[in-house]
């Protein structure tokens, strides 16, 4: 017997109140040892990877171009790939969509869900209006799932979720550790050896990953997470793992009563105000013109609030610390509140001399000119460091009807290629004397 944590799988003799791998509290469940595996008497085949044939997989498309892209350009045969969000936030229809599109171009597809009963799958067809045509199961017996499936010999097949489901010959119950992993072994065995697609549900935990070990991310081809404000409708679905094309493209929906629509023009939802600073960041292959806004007011507290909604709290403190020690400006008495636009959340250096931008802006109660774009990193100097792929940014902003675009100065830029003004700087106090006089 052993005790096995439910957020990263930590193993412990004993049972402990806190995880000391992840920290988390009351998380350790009894789960009794599997078996040890026979030792084989067989020698492993290896081979001379010049003697490897390998012929280029056709990818499978879905109809959604905005799943398709983030995939790297559809489905690859034999992945298996995991996606998580939060509750509610359109897993379930975006898998009934997928599963209704490729039933339509006459492929074989078995939807498992081990939550939802046939009648309600039916119901949620009806309403996205998409075939019907695709085989259900609802069953949580992983083994009885794969004979059917071996059996049916899909393209495709979708587990929700892998939470759920179980294997007979473990003893621990469904959820836990060692049935996670062994489930998603076995799914993974089934995807590469039948060459069928296989994706899985993931619950995800209240820090925002996917529940259960970390292995699990590891054993699976791809992990997508779909993300967004529920009252927007709104939703991005983001990789963060891809063995067969980029990481961290995002692609981008819009939830109706007929489903998720991809919405490729996604200038209206993160250029959505008036008064905030444009920057243009990369996500994957793709470049993005986003808004952040700050909010800069006087604080009536002994401590006062630093708040950031899609960007990273401790990289707010740390520029506004920079602002006041090497640029002038006094934040010390007053309430901090940025946020960006379209429930994006940023992780781009080159986000910081924008967010510095607005944040002087509301400061000092004066706007920013319109159809400017701001780019750049910021040092502890307050110094202009460039960012990646800056061509390929500026032609993004051109192309969005920009007419200025503020950049660290030193790039190799060939400014002739550009209509539209281009001013390098140095330092944020630069950017400032330009923009304020």
């Amino acid at each position: 017997m052993a005790y096995y944590c439910q957020e990263c799988g930590y193993k412990s003799l004993k049972w402990l109140g806190r995880c000391p791998e992840c920290g988390a509290w009351n998380s350790f469940v009894e789960e009794k040892a599997s078996k040890k595996r026979k030792i084989s008497s067989f020698k492993a085949k290896i081979l001379k990877l010049s003697e490897v044939r390998y012929e280029t997989k056709k990818r499978l498309k879905t109809g959604l171009s905005e799943f398709d892209l983030v995939l790297g350009g559809g489905i690859v045969p034999s992945s298996l790939i995991l996606i998580g969000g939060d509750p509610g936030i359109g897993k379930s229809t975006l898998l009934t969509q997928i599963a209704g599109l490729l039933a339509e171009k006459n492929l074989k597809v078995v939807y498992v869900s081990a939550e939802e009963s046939a009648e309600q799958v039916k119901l949620r067809v009806d309403r996205l209006k998409v075939s019907k045509d695709f085989y259900f199961i609802s069953d949580t017996d992983l083994s009885a799932i794969l004979e059917t499936a071996e059996e049916i010999n899909p393209q495709l097949l979708i587990v929700d979720s892998i939470q759920t489901v179980y294997l007979p010959e473990l003893q621990s119950s469904p959820g836990g550790v060692s049935q996670i992993k062994e489930c998603t072994n076995a799914l993974m065995r089934l995807a590469k050896e039948k060459n069928i697609v296989v994706i899985l549900v993931g619950h995800i935990t209240k820090g925002g990953i996917i529940a259960g070990p970390k292995i699990l991310e590891h054993l699976v081809d791809v992990v997508l997470y779909l993300e967004g404000e529920k009252e927007t409708g709104f939703r991005i679905l983001r990789a963060v793992k891809n063995r067969f094309g980029p990481v961290n493209e995002i692609g981008v929906f819009i939830m109706t009563e007929n489903g998720l629509i991809p919405h490729s023009q996604y200038e209206d939802i993160f250029l959505a105000g008036e008064e905030g600073a444009i920057f243009c960041i990369i996500e994957g292959t793709r470049p993005l013109l986003v808004e952040v806004q700050a909010l800069v007011t006087k604080s009536y507290l002994s401590m006062p609030r630093r708040t950031a909604v899609g960007f990273d709290p401790v990289r707010l403190s740390l520029l506004v610390a920079i602002l006041e020690k090497k640029v002038g400006f006094n934040f010390s008495q007053q309430d901090i509140y940025v946020k960006i636009s379209g429930g994006l959340r940023i992780t781009d250096p080159a986000a910081d001399l924008a967010v510095a931008m607005a944040l002087i802006s509301s400061l000092i109660e004066k706007s920013l000119p319109k159809n400017t774009v701001f780019i750049g990193e910021i040092g502890l100097s307050a110094e202009l460091r460039p960012v990646r792929d800056i061509g390929l940014r500026l032609k993004e902003v051109e192309k969005k009807g920009m007419k200025k675009a503020f950049i660290p100065a030193g790039v190799s830029l060939n400014k002739k290629e550009f209509k539209m003004e281009i001013v390098p700087c140095k330092k944020v106090s630069e950017v400032c004397r330009y923009i304020f006089k």
